[in-house]
């Protein structure tokens, strides 16, 4: 081949190569910039992920970059772990793009965390209150299942992959690994859930290998529909939600709205979140005095009333947990309790151990009471360990919920 078809061939390539990667034809130093940032990634990350699919998130880009401090950055051989990644655009300056996230069952941390640290609620739009703080769950909705929930879960910014470690694992391997990518820009399109759903399997089945974990993950599924975060009436709730649907019709302080997944059998976490909404706080408030009046005015700004349902199996339940103090406190399976507006039941299903929780807002369970909370949470492990086919039911004491 004479040199100006090696030319001609060289500069189709780079053309190419820019149209494919950023819907246009790329300068070489564009292209330089990009295989740069590629490596970075995938160095910040510990080479889990192709920093090709990583810049090709929001419509693709030519330069990212990584923070070089420790915890910003990924290494496997300390969890939990992860890295962080930024946008670098046209004026240098940085915004939000991705991070990866893995987490152990073998860890000090709880995998999997209850209570009301984190509501699930946005309560300000911009700088004012919002006129309905429940009308949807805007900070953190209920993940979805990816297929029957045994490779794991998502939202529309997340996707968490899921590995139980079966025989044959090597020493180091634990029984259960968590790996999530989350897309930290908002609007995320649904070709950009189906990307971090890969990136996330992809790294996944890079760190099984690497530590010896013997596993199957099942394949993705073909369709990944937007998760719904506005709830819905409480009574005519389906799914996980099913349970509390003729409960809130009987007992008149409980949420009002909900939001539910899908009900899989083969789910290994199993939510429902439940709310009360500006007119049933009006509503409720009617009948309360002193301080629990005054608990109601703030349930309509800066405060919601709300609950949350999670059933944990197998593996997920032998690592969940809570902050207290700053410090987490890991929940043992086959116990049952309660503090600090948690409360936590046990059961087996399938012969593999479960454990079932309650979650109150901050105030709320004093609106409510020991006795309807208490209700309430027996109607809910009834149901799914019914549903289920769960024995050997542990659950709270009548204490537990009298020391509110």
């Amino acid at each position: 081949m004479g040199a100006g078809w090696r030319r001609l061939w060289q500069t189709t390539a780079v053309g190419g190569i820019g149209l494919s990667l950023y819907a246009g034809v790329l300068t070489v130093d564009d292209v330089r910039d990009r295989a740069s940032s590629e490596r970075d990634i995938a160095a910040a990350c510990d080479h889990l992920v192709s920093g090709a699919q990583v810049m090709d998130l929001q419509g693709g880009m030519v330069r990212a970059e990584s923070v070089d401090y420790d915890k910003y950055r990924l290494d496997v051989r300390h969890l939990p772990s992860a890295c962080t990644i930024y946008k670098v655009g046209d004026s240098s300056k940085t915004t939000d793009l991705f991070r990866l996230i893995v987490e152990s069952s073998d860890d000090s941390e709880p995998v999997n965390v209850v209570g009301d640290r984190g509501s699930p609620f946005v309560t300000f739009d911009g700088y004012d209150e919002k006129d309905d703080v429940t009308a949807v769950a805007d900070r953190e909705h209920e993940a979805w299942p990816l297929g029957d929930g045994t490779l794991g879960s998502y939202t529309n910014f997340r996707t968490m992959i899921r590995a139980e470690c079966g025989p044959g694992s090597g020493k180091a391997a634990p029984k259960l690994l968590n790996v999530t990518a989350v897309a930290r820009y908002p609007e995320v399109s649904a070709g950009d859930r189906r990307r971090l759903a890969r990136i996330a399997r992809s790294a996944t089945q890079q760190l099984t290998r690497r530590i010896g974990c013997r596993t199957q993950l099942p394949a993705l599924p073909d369709r990944m529909a937007a998760v719904p975060s506005k709830l819905r009436t409480a009574a005519s709730a389906t799914g996980s939600c099913r349970w509390a649907s003729q409960l809130v019709k009987e007992q008149g302080r409980l949420p009002d709205r909900a939001l539910m997944i899908p009900a899989r059998e083969a789910n290994p976490v199993e939510g429902c979140l439940l709310a009360v909404s500006p007119h049933q706080v009006r509503r409720i408030a009617g009948g309360l005095e002193g301080d629990l009046h005054d608990y109601a005015e703030g349930a309509l700004t800066h405060s919601p009333w709300w609950l949350r349902t999670v059933s944990y199996f197998g593996a997920e339940a032998e690592s969940v947990g809570y902050v207290h103090a700053g410090d987490d406190v890991k929940l043992k399976p086959g116990t049952a309790g309660g503090t600090e507006g948690i409360w936590w039941a046990s059961s087996v299903c399938d012969g593999k151990p479960a454990l079932h929780t309650l979650t109150a807002a901050h105030v709320y369970d004093d609106v409510l009471g020991h006795k309807a909370l208490s209700s309430l949470f027996r109607t809910y492990i009834d149901d799914i360990t019914t549903r289920r086919g769960c024995t050997h039911v542990t659950y709270p004491t009548t204490q537990d919920f009298r020391d509110l």
